[in-house]
């Protein structure tokens, strides 16, 4: 192949995620080895990350952010990007910052996907509070949720839903970091040690959490923003999303019992991501989490604007969303529909392991 004919071929770029890239990238290479047409797959990431790059066929190290005599990332990638044929950039973790230059990359030729078109709606997703008031302006069926900074708020609140089942997680954060199941409305108080010793169930006594909250050094230099919220007893569920403008081309449930994830397409769930979807515009490859409530009502919890850690897990029914959507705004598949990629899904059960890389 000639060098003026390896400048024309098309590229697709992940930029730095949160934990799904590696298996994205994967998912490119097997699409492109059956695709009739060569597209180039690039990789960035800010550290050397030789486990996540072996699936690339070109890379690139990010700036770090503490470098100040560096490019601000998204020129670093527009740059490169240019000289690279790059079609479509999937911007993974820096979604906001890639956001507010969309028109340079736009004109020059690349497919921008942030999870939305607007910084707006990205601020919004990024705040939880903001992104519930969203949800209830256009009707989605969201979980309820009270904002506080300081113990004073905290225990007004607590004087008012008290007496029903609470939990509490950051305005802004992710990977369930600062959430906790309170002992509020419980007929018996949560074990003052049991919280210590099985940390996964995220379960605290209330008085626990005031006296930490209360006497946070943390907290005193940099308050932080928390949610208090009544706590949804219902089956949680993971929805990944392949959806342009607010309209879904795709889409996968999960649901996790035990250790297993349960693979399919639940109509139950997807009554409330359709309208969500579309009340914030979602664009790209993002990720959708609902919890019910008693009565088995789904109510939404959260977005996230980038591939969700599981992705991977959807080629297991027969519809691999990375090749889905990756490959339609690359051109070389046409539009998906959502009713055409619900006739091939498989249902099926996936248990994760942890699988061992050597990098050097």
């Amino acid at each position: 192949m000639s060098n003026d004919s390896a400048k024309n071929i098309p590229a697709v770029w992940l930029a730095e995620g949160q934990s799904s890239q590696r298996d994205m990238l994967q998912s490119l290479q097997a699409l492109k080895a059956k695709s009739t047409l060569p597209f180039t797959i690039i990789a960035s990431h800010r550290h050397n990350r030789p486990e996540i790059f072996e699936f690339a066929d070109k890379v690139f190290v990010e700036p770090k952010d503490n470098d100040k005599n560096a490019l601000p990332r998204w020129q670093f990638v527009l740059n490169h990007a240019r000289d690279n044929n790059v079609k479509v950039l999937l911007t993974g973790r820096n979604s906001i910052d890639y956001e507010a230059h969309r028109d340079e990359f736009t004109k020059a030729g690349i497919r921008l996907l942030t999870g939305a078109t607007s910084t707006q709606s990205l601020a919004a997703i990024d705040d939880k509070f903001a992104f519930m008031q969203h949800c209830q302006a256009h009707n989605v069926p969201v979980a309820t949720a009270w904002r506080f900074e300081t113990l004073a708020e905290l225990q007004d609140l607590l004087a008012k839903h008290g007496n029903e089942p609470l939990c509490v997680k950051p305005v802004s954060g992710i990977f369930a970091q600062g959430f906790w199941q309170l002992d509020t409305g419980a007929v018996n108080a949560y074990d003052s040690f049991e919280h210590l010793y099985f940390t996964e169930d995220k379960k605290i006594h209330l008085e626990q959490f005031i006296s930490a909250y209360q006497h946070s050094g943390m907290i005193k230099n940099k308050p932080i923003p928390m949610l208090l919220m009544p706590y949804l007893s219902g089956q949680e569920f993971s929805i990944d999303v392949v959806c342009e403008n607010g309209e879904i081309l795709a889409a996968i449930t999960r649901h996790k019992m035990d250790k297993i994830q349960h693979i399919g397409l639940d109509d139950s769930v997807m009554i409330v991501v359709t309208p969500l979807i579309r009340a914030f515009g979602c664009d790209g490859i993002v990720s959708v989490q609902t919890k019910a409530d008693v009565d088995g009502n789904h109510r939404i919890l959260e977005i996230n604007s980038r591939p969700s850690g599981g992705i991977d897990y959807t080629r297991h029914s027969g519809i691999d969303l990375t090749q889905i959507g990756l490959g339609y705004w690359l051109g070389l598949t046409p539009k998906p529909t959502l009713a055409a990629v619900r006739q091939q899904i498989k249902p099926c059960q996936v248990r994760a392991i942890t699988v061992g890389v050597k990098i050097e």
